[in-house]
């Protein structure tokens, strides 16, 4: 696919701004280029623009390569920055699934681009040809969240493939839960789809949601449209370096994805049990999507409580559904207790 055909006009002549540490490269003694105050070292002066080091140690253990990384101010950064590189306001439109992350929809808004939505099937499941009928020559792209949020289930593999294959256009694959599933990243297919974005995120299984680190995996043609949109120092020197430094300890990271998986299946079996319950969707993410009675009671009983889950009871096919998030053994046990004392005010 010739990317170049999808770039707005406007992008594809566009000079980028050149920063100091763009034009010089190395190490130097005396630093009075960028007009940075010379006090106060170690944060006086601006931070790698394109987080070179922190890049290559994520390339070493994503198995991808460094050219093919763009790391973000968050997911939320990359997501907006499809729109402002392919997308022309009032002109194009871009396809969703519903329910999912609602930042597409907002990036959409914001940049004054047509949002399609394309519901999802009863089990929260893709269906290829009824999104790839929603598009038209003005899509410029399609974004898919897998495993997806707020159902917490992974889409079918072959269906995001038909998609990918079958769309003249970008495919954005936001796999910010993915450490919690059993799928492979797409992070492997890459090389063999010039229009796939992937998104991941330091904020989930890393526990660094704090930092706002996002990551935006890409051909490098389409990276290299990252770098150029982007804001010079989107990143700041201290969430490069505290990432950097946490990437060195990937067995705490995998021991904290461990305990939570470990934790959600007696979280689910123990919501089953309250009357309260109606349904658990299957889950390969961190959270439970659960079906009760009366969202909105629940919701506003736990919030008394001291507990705060996510009501998505105003969601499309999420009707009575609160998301929650798999805690600690204690955090669990408060929440399964609460939930048992709201069935027994239910009861009376």
């Amino acid at each position: 696919m010739n990317i170049e055909l999808f770039i707005r006009k406007n992008i594809r002549h566009l000079k980028p701004y050149s920063c100091a540490r763009d034009e010089f490269q190395g190490i130097a003694s005396v630093h009075l280029d960028a007009n940075e105050s010379p006090y106060n070292p170690n944060f006086n002066r601006y931070p790698d623009p394109l987080q070179r080091t922190l890049k290559e140690k994520i390339a070493e253990i994503k198995n991808v390569r460094p050219a093919q990384i763009m790391t973000a101010n968050g997911s939320d950064e990359a997501i907006d920055l499809v729109f402002r590189i392919f997308c022309e306001p009032r002109e194009d439109n871009v396809v969703a699934m519903e329910p999912t992350y609602g930042m597409y929809k907002v990036a959409a808004d914001i940049n004054d681009v047509e949002y399609r939505p394309v519901l999802l099937e009863e089990n929260f499941q893709l269906n290829a040809s009824k999104l790839l009928t929603t598009t038209d020559k003005h899509t410029k792209a399609v974004f898919l969240c897998s495993p997806n949020n707020p159902s917490g289930n992974l889409m079918n593999h072959e269906e995001i493939r038909a998609i990918i294959q079958n769309f003249n256009g970008i495919v954005v694959i936001d796999e910010a839960y993915v450490d919690f599933s059993t799928e492979q990243t797409w992070l492997k297919e890459l090389d063999n789809y010039t229009n796939l974005i992937v998104l991941h995120t330091f904020s989930k299984a890393w526990g660094l949601a704090s930092l706002r680190c996002g990551l935006a995996f890409a051909s490098e043609e389409i990276i290299a449209l990252f770098n150029k949109v982007k804001y010079p120092y989107n990143v700041n020197r201290l969430t490069q370096n505290q990432t950097l430094d946490e990437l060195n300890y990937g067995d705490r990271k995998n021991t904290w994805v461990e305990m939570i998986l470990t934790e959600r299946e007696p979280l689910a079996e123990a919501l089953k049990s309250l009357p309260v319950v109606e349904k658990i969707y299957k889950s390969d993410a961190n959270f439970l999507l659960v079906k009760v009675r009366d969202a909105d009671k629940t919701y506003r009983f736990l919030t008394e409580k001291g507990i705060i889950v996510r009501n998505r009871n105003k969601i499309p096919l999420c009707n009575n559904c609160l998301r929650i998030t798999v805690g600690t053994p204690d955090e669990n046990h408060a929440l399964i207790n609460a939930l048992k004392d709201f069935s027994n005010c239910l009861n009376k």
